[in-house]
């Protein structure tokens, strides 16, 4: 119960953070958004170890799972947070979530193969839903309106941002494995710790950034509005990591993943408000929201659970209940 309450908490916070992130990205670039996100992200941690003691669980890890953790952070922090961010700046945020769909069933396949979970028909008809999503929001290609609904204020570049959604799906999918896989038996505080690690290895490698000649400076010259925007989306998105991480050390994948891809409903609302002039938002984003949310849904629902409240005749019930492997 409280791994889903923590998954719910993680969505919300996930999609709060791309709408704030997306309002900062009007006037600053991806690099700048990086800069204050995960420097930020690791004070906001080692300030909750400092709560919780979590020290200890650091030098408790395993190397295996010490290692696996700072790779689970260069895959989510680094590369996935950069994909998404190019993707969002690109396309908008709404666009980008469709097709970031696709990272549950990432998620999915290596579960079953490195956790043992297993294949159903109805993840099967989860992961088709999933897939059609994106399909539906590819259509939506009219540019947004400005003020005086004459001028576009804002045209997407499917491109640039499909082919970053799709990359950044990748780092998503695969992450929460790993981190699974490395929390194993852990709790919160140890989900914490494992956060932590996963931070600072993602800052590390970034920091690699400032080598190349002018970097510094762009960074240094942000516009003080971007440095707003950037900061609350750097708050929300360390808290959505932190509850996420929580929410994997007590619940399995395949329960957590599918209650945070709710982030996708609560990012069309959270843009909405905020960024209405600077995404595309019609028909066919909610139609791709709910085709691709329903697939959560079904991705997360076990057999035994729909058997339940849904009896059906006796010849179809050995199909229900196949599963691979």
């Amino acid at each position: 119960m409280l791994g889903g309450v923590l998954a719910l908490v993680a969505a919300v916070t996930f999609a709060l953070n791309n709408a704030a992130y997306r309002r900062g990205a009007l006037t600053g670039s991806v690099a700048q958004g990086m800069a204050i996100s995960l420097p930020l992200g690791v004070v906001i941690f080692l300030a909750a170890l400092l709560l919780t003691g979590g020290w200890r669980a650091i030098l408790d890890f395993p190397a295996f799972s010490f290692w696996l953790l700072c790779a689970a952070g260069i895959l989510h922090f680094a590369w996935g947070r950069y994909c998404n961010y190019r993707a969002t700046k690109a396309m908008g945020a709404n666009l980008v979530g469709p097709p970031q769909q696709l990272s549950i069933v990432v998620s999915l396949i290596l579960a079953i193969i490195v956790l043992g979970e297993t294949l159903t028909p109805l993840k099967m008809i989860g992961i088709l839903l999933v897939v059609l999503g994106p399909a539906v929001s590819l259509r939506a290609r009219k540019g947004t309106l400005g003020p005086d609904a004459t001028t576009p204020a804002f045209q997407p570049n499917y491109a640039e941002g499909y082919t970053f959604a799709l990359l950044s799906a990748l780092g998503f999918g695969v992450s929460p494995i790993m981190v699974r896989t490395a929390l194993e038996g852990g709790g919160v505080v140890e989900s914490i710790a494992g956060g932590f690690i996963a931070y600072l290895a993602a800052t590390l490698v970034m920091a690699l950034a400032l080598l190349k000649p002018g970097l510094p400076t762009h960074l240094i010259h942000m516009k003080p509005a971007s440095r707003t925007w950037f900061t609350i989306a750097a708050v929300l998105v360390s808290l959505s990591q932190m509850t996420g991480y929580m929410a994997l050390a007590l619940a399995p994948v395949s329960v957590v993943t599918p209650i945070q891809r709710l982030s996708l409903v609560f990012r069309v609302f959270a843009n909405s408000a905020l960024n209405r002039d600077h995404e595309v938002i019609g028909g066919r984003i909610w139609v791709a929201t709910g085709v691709g949310l329903l697939g959560a849904i079904f991705l997360s629902l076990s057999t035994d659970f729909v058997l339940q409240y849904l009896p059906l005749p006796d010849w179809l019930e050995p199909a229900a209940r196949w599963h691979w492997p």
